[in-house]
């Protein structure tokens, strides 16, 4: 299957998300200097590279919101603009990690560009810890949340939760865990599961995620479950034993992750990512500004799992 877009598509953009919504794609994804949300349209995936980017907030001066801004999605629930997003007080680690909570802001206008956009605070968990990477989507006919978040009683850094949605920016009910790093591709460097997509494909629902340092050890991994089943019953998710796309050496595309989904003009699944295309990195992964967004075609074998393929080469 060959790949229709330049690779990368668009330059220094990490963690990136990409929605189809009334024939427009809209684009959001980390800046490197973390301290600011844009949003893209366009009326091609391929638009979107030249396309204007707005700013539709900037972090705060000092407080929660005022530093490292990272791994926005842009979300359209109920006839509602969403912004999920991760901040920081600080860009101080404490024991091993940031201090990112997670936050929500909204906008009610039709148009998301230059609507106004009216913060709603903290999406409150029941643990107060190190938490990002939200993404929504809709299942049985329900609003879910669904993101990464510090456990102090479990080593590492992050697990994947699963809960419903009361309001766009409030949770209802418990949450579930889905996943913890426990494969060794998902411990290198960092014992880690984040970065979750959503993707519903026959009589199954997929959620993808990141695993591993942010470095060419970056990989995705794949959990799903029967579309009839009960998401909220761990045991009804079933973990690849393996990663599902990871670094190229061949194709020197190093470290690809933190992916979204979205259907390119002709209706064929795309897979949104970003990847490096080098690994001598100077000091901390996350300050190196060159992680590139990246679009893919995909495909799904005879047994209706995904068959993501490798990186391609730029």
């Amino acid at each position: 299957m060959s790949n229709h877009w330049p690779i990368p598509l668009i330059e220094q953009r990490a963690d990136p998300f990409i929605l189809r919504y009334q024939q427009h794609y809209y684009f959001i994804a980390s800046v490197p200097e973390y301290d600011r949300l844009e949003l893209r349209r366009a009326d091609t995936l391929a638009g979107l590279a030249e396309a204007e980017a707005v700013v539709v907030w900037r972090k705060h001066d000092v407080g929660a919101m005022s530093e490292l801004i990272w791994a926005p999605e842009l979300h359209r629930i109920d006839g509602v603009w969403v912004i999920y997003f991760a901040a920081a007080p600080t860009r101080e680690i404490k024991d091993g990690l940031f201090q990112h909570r997670m936050f929500a802001i909204v906008c009610h206008n039709d148009d998301p560009l230059t609507g106004s956009w009216r913060e709603c605070g903290q999406v409150v968990t029941p643990i107060d810890s190190f938490a990002l990477d939200a993404t929504h989507f809709v299942h049985q006919q329900k609003n879910w949340y669904l993101w990464a978040q510090k456990d102090p009683a479990i080593p590492g850094n992050s697990n994947l939760y699963l809960a419903e949605l009361e309001t766009p920016w409030s949770l209802k009910g418990k949450p579930v865990m889905l996943s913890r790093p426990e494969f060794d591709w998902e411990c290198v460097g960092f014992s880690v599961n984040e970065g979750p997509a959503v993707i519903r494909h026959g009589n199954r629902l997929f959620v993808s995620y990141s695993a591993s340092a942010t470095d060419e050890n970056y990989c995705m991994g794949l959990l799903w479950i029967d579309v009839d089943a009960d998401p909220m019953q761990a045991e009804n998710w079933q973990k690849s034993p393996q990663p599902v796309f990871k670094t190229s050496w061949e194709n020197r595309q190093y470290g690809p992750g933190h992916n979204s989904f979205t259907v390119a003009e002709n209706g064929e699944d795309v897979l949104v990512y970003h990847a490096r295309n080098y690994t001598e990195i100077e000091g901390d992964p996350l300050y190196d500004p060159n992680r590139h967004t990246c679009i893919k075609t995909f495909g799904w074998d005879s047994e209706g799992m995904p068959l993501f393929g490798e990186p391609p080469a730029g």
